[in-house]
């Protein structure tokens, strides 16, 4: 079996004495696998993302990320840590007065891409994510699907081999929540490495992968494929 990819290992955050985000976490994701993350709101699906981006932090157990365990990282790495993966937030977070094409140039220009590289990149960008015909719209003319699509091309601005998408379908109706769940499917067939939190049970059983599900902080279920446990 190859090296492991993603390691929790016992993993805890601990807010107060008695409020957990995650209670002794144990996993394992190996490169190129796309895993939902599933729960009720609270379970503790998101912060299992955080941990990886290091918005939240463990106070107890290990968490790793091809191969650096991310226990004692210090703070100032953090930014070069984020670079190395696509990140997709639960709200769209495009800026409402810069068009399409601007929200993606913005994003590669703030983390130090050239102007030259800005103008090869964002059109292959936008037509990876087919939103390349609406390049010129501003976020408030687009609908809730083609939003989703920004983000996620802005996402993409690295190349990451690892995105994590927060319910990257809870805005969204039924139609544009297969569109999005199509997109990220084509990505990690592609080789990226795909962890999604959603509550959209319809959708992620509908797409066959594992499925890791949580209650109040503690995983209970892992299941391949999207069977259901014998």
């Amino acid at each position: 079996m190859s090296p492991v990819y993603i390691g929790y290992e016992n993993a805890e955050v601990r807010y107060t004495e008695f409020v957990y985000g995650l209670r002794d976490a144990s996993l394992s994701i190996q490169r190129g696998e796309f895993v939902f993350f599933v729960g009720r709101t609270g379970a503790g699906k998101s912060t299992l993302l955080k941990l990886l981006t290091r918005e939240a932090r463990h106070t107890k157990g290990r968490v790793v990320l091809n191969s650096r365990d991310l226990t004692d990282l210090p703070d100032w790495s953090v930014p070069a840590l984020r670079r190395e993966m696509g990140i997709v937030p639960q709200d769209f977070a495009l800026l409402p007065r810069k068009r399409v094409w601007e929200n993606v140039s913005y994003a590669m220009r703030a983390v130090g891409h050239s102007r030259r590289a800005v103008r090869q990149r964002v059109p292959e960008i936008l037509e990876q994510v087919k939103i390349g015909h609406r390049a010129d719209a501003f976020p408030h003319e687009l609908s809730g699907g083609e939003q989703q699509r920004v983000a996620i091309g802005r996402a993409l601005i690295n190349n990451p081999p690892l995105l994590l998408a927060d319910e990257p379908t809870g805005n969204l109706d039924p139609e544009h929540s297969w569109e999005i769940m199509e997109l990220l499917k084509e990505l990690n067939t592609k080789g990226t490495t795909i962890l999604v939190a959603s509550h959209d049970m319809m959708v992620v059983e509908r797409m066959g992968k594992r499925i890791v599900t949580l209650e109040s902080g503690q995983i209970v279920a892992d299941t391949a494929s999207g069977a259901k446990d014998a």
